[in-house]
């Protein structure tokens, strides 16, 4: 069950800004999944936060041919900190044979600052400890948050949109 804070944030129909948290960017299948299926089908119930959209490809080079990777790097992760402040909700894609570290950072980040964390986890591969969708801890940080662990992306968005008619 969804904790009061996260129910909160859809009372009345809203639509949080959510920081979207995920490896999908770094491959192609990935990136079509992510524009054309995953953030269409949260956007329904929240305003996304995208990551992907905070640091282009074009900086990226440009700082590998300035020999700044290093510096535009944590720049990068403050971009990404600064917008995980600014969201209401954070939710993270866990798909893989190990979570990714950056999601996982992300989703341990959200959760010391007390922003709920919501989840999917479709990957029918084992990734955590016995009785875990994913490793122990970041499952835990998502629970403790007052969020979940959905199955599928279809869950995901049926429970998003369950806790914005109440």
């Amino acid at each position: 069950m969804a904790s009061e804070q996260l129910a909160e944030l859809f009372a009345g129909g809203a639509r949080p800004r959510a920081y979207i948290a995920s490896p999908l960017g770094f491959s192609e299948a990935g990136r079509s999944y992510y524009a054309d299926r995953y953030l269409p089908a949260l956007r329904e119930h929240v305003e996304p936060v995208d990551p992907w959209q905070l640091s282009l490809a074009r900086e990226f080079e440009d700082a590998r041919k300035a020999g700044l990777q290093r510096e535009f790097g944590l720049e990068v992760g403050a971009r990404n900190a600064d917008a995980i402040r600014g969201a209401q909700l954070v939710i993270a894609h866990l798909d893989g044979q190990e979570v990714d570290a950056g999601t996982a950072s992300e989703v341990g980040y959200a959760t010391a600052l007390g922003i709920p964390c919501v989840a999917i986890r479709s990957d029918l591969r084992s990734s955590g400890e016995p009785g875990m969708s994913v490793n122990l801890q970041v499952e835990a940080f998502v629970v403790l948050s007052g969020g979940f662990v959905a199955a599928s992306l279809d869950e995901l968005v049926s429970r998003l949109g369950r806790m914005r008619a109440c």
